[in-house]
């Protein structure tokens, strides 16, 4: 009896060992997972939700590092040409294997894919054809020189051609919001989805790489920063992403709780629509629409810039964790151009400029933004309303969620909103965001005002297709200042991103894209 008793009582000490006992991980989020359909909406937090359940042949670490997944190795076997070498032994979650001609499949879709706000087009329209050698190697052939292939090969996940390919070339997104085809190859399988609300996933015990040390994750949309914080502080979540700059250092006094936070690749812009004669939320100071485009004017669009306080923005709004920005890319970014200024802050002369451009009295503007989309995204509108009203250009400002302002926005229904570009390439925002709209050669996907402007194309494409780094680089920056002379976009600032965790419970890679993933998270031993 007493070695009965014994052996329960090391059986139930045993079953409550923590090393024993369920790992589940909760993450209080800020922005929830928009779809399913991991090419529908490229954004950083449907990429970094979404890489969890399904794989890319490569992925950029927080380290900016490639690391192989699907694929092994990647080298160039000319300008045009490279090999492919993939991984051995990989299998969707279902038991399909995962094959060379997926890939194709995979590239094939991306462009069909339905009223999306943002597509990985341009990762892969330099490709023009894939060749299968064998079942372990694949030959990609691009359009011309594409020195960026290996970090685009990094952006699109694969999908099956026998799952997701299944009833036809291009399955509508609401099969995967469904879960039906949410199966990828990746470390965790989706558990469940409420959209806006939560998603959860169990660890894939039959994944090809380490088990992760979760055996279940919950991602929490908490869109309220307050709620958030109050969320980790009561022990409801494990941690929460995008820190409220004003709780920041409280948070790091705090025994219980650890901050991760970094320098982002992440610049806040606004975007003016510069291409139109007339445009919707431009009104004299009757509230009657103005016959013609204040923003198409450069000298408008300058003086704007000027109202902008950035560096007040940056300390008393985001309490150090912003910084004014100086050109559309982060300090992080390769082949910015290198010491100057921020942008600069001077009313009288955005006064002035006004003036010249035929706006003495200033005019009103309707500016449009997202709410809990990046940190303080309503306040920071608010403060640069504020600068704009201070030069005469009478302000309001309304705040739609994500989805729908990218939509509209997209649809050129605003006259000047804002947002963000998260890249470690200086080429990346201008390639997706400012040069001049084309579908055909994956230019421009972002461009939703369908800005244009020779001078930031013509170097700006060749620099895409030039192999020699100097040159590249060079070529780059010449689009960069031409784009900055011109204020195609306005940059205000380049963020910088905090999570929060409990002490005792998980360590966190802080990412300076911004992803929050369980992928980056580690339990404390």
């Amino acid at each position: 009896m007493r070695h009965a008793i014994g052996a329960a009582v090391l059986l139930a000490a045993a079953m409550s060992s923590p090393a024993l006992a369920q790992r589940t991980l909760t993450i209080g989020v800020q922005t929830p997972t928009t779809s399913l359909d991991p090419h529908y909406h490229n954004t950083t937090q449907n990429n970094a939700t979404l890489g969890q359940v399904f794989e890319r042949l490569f992925e950029l670490t927080p380290r900016r590092t490639l690391e192989p997944r699907l694929a092994e190795s990647l080298r160039a076997l000319d300008a045009n040409t490279w090999e492919l070498k993939l991984r051995e032994g990989v299998r969707f979650h279902d038991g399909t294997p995962f094959e060379a001609e997926d890939i194709a499949w995979t590239y094939a879709r991306i462009p069909q894919v339905q009223n999306s706000p943002a597509l990985f087009t341009v990762a892969v329209r330099p490709i023009v054809a894939i060749e299968v050698k064998d079942p372990r190697t694949v030959i990609l052939r691009t359009r011309e020189p594409t020195p960026s292939l290996p970090f685009d090969l990094a952006s699109p996940v694969i999908l099956s051609r026998r799952i997701h390919g299944a009833n036809g070339p291009a399955p509508a997104s609401s099969e995967f919001n469904s879960g039906r085809l949410a199966i990828g190859t990746g470390p965790y399988r989706l558990a469940s989805y409420n959209h806006g609300d939560r998603i959860e996933f169990t660890r894939n015990e039959t994944y090809w790489g380490p088990a992760e040390p979760w055996d279940r994750v919950v991602m929490r949309a908490i869109p309220q920063p307050g709620s958030r914080v109050a969320a980790l502080l009561s022990g409801e979540v494990d941690m929460i992403d995008y820190v409220p700059s004003q709780d920041v250092a409280r948070l790091e006094r705090d025994a219980k709780l650890r901050v991760f936070s970094t320098d982002s690749i992440s610049t806040v812009y606004l975007a003016p629509d510069a291409m139109r004669d007339t445009t919707p939320f431009a009104f004299d100071k009757e509230g009657r629409p103005l016959p013609r485009n204040p923003l198409a004017d450069r000298r408008v669009r300058e003086a704007l810039s000027l109202a902008i306080p950035r560096q007040a923005i940056a300390e008393r709004l985001y309490q150090g964790q912003a910084r004014p920005a100086d050109q559309f890319a982060a300090p992080a970014a390769e082949h910015r151009i290198e010491n100057l200024p921020p942008l600069p802050f001077d009313q009288a002369r955005a006064r002035r400029l006004l003036a010249e451009a035929g706006y003495p009295e200033g005019f009103r503007l309707t500016v449009h933004g997202p709410v809990n989309f990046f940190p303080a995204d309503d306040n920071i509108l608010q403060a640069i309303a504020q600068g704009f009203s201070r030069i005469g250009v009478e302000t309001q400002v309304q705040t739609l969620p994500g989805p729908t302002l990218f939509t509209r926005a997209t649809n050129r229904e605003f006259s000047l909103f804002i947002t963000f570009f998260s890249s470690w390439f200086a080429i990346n925002p201008i390639r997706q965001v400012v040069m001049t709209r084309d579908p055909v050669a994956g230019f421009g996907p972002f461009n939703r005002t369908r800005y244009s402007n020779p001078a930031v194309d013509g170097p700006a494409a060749e620099a895409l297709v030039t192999m020699d780094e100097e040159r590249r680089r060079a070529l780059t920056n010449q689009a960069m200042a031409a784009l900055m002379e011109d204020k195609g976009v306005i940059p205000v600032v380049v963020l910088r991103y905090a999570w929060a965790g409990r002490r005792d419970r998980v360590t966190y890679e802080a990412s300076p894209g911004g992803w929050t993933t369980s992928l980056y998270a580690k339990p404390v031993p």
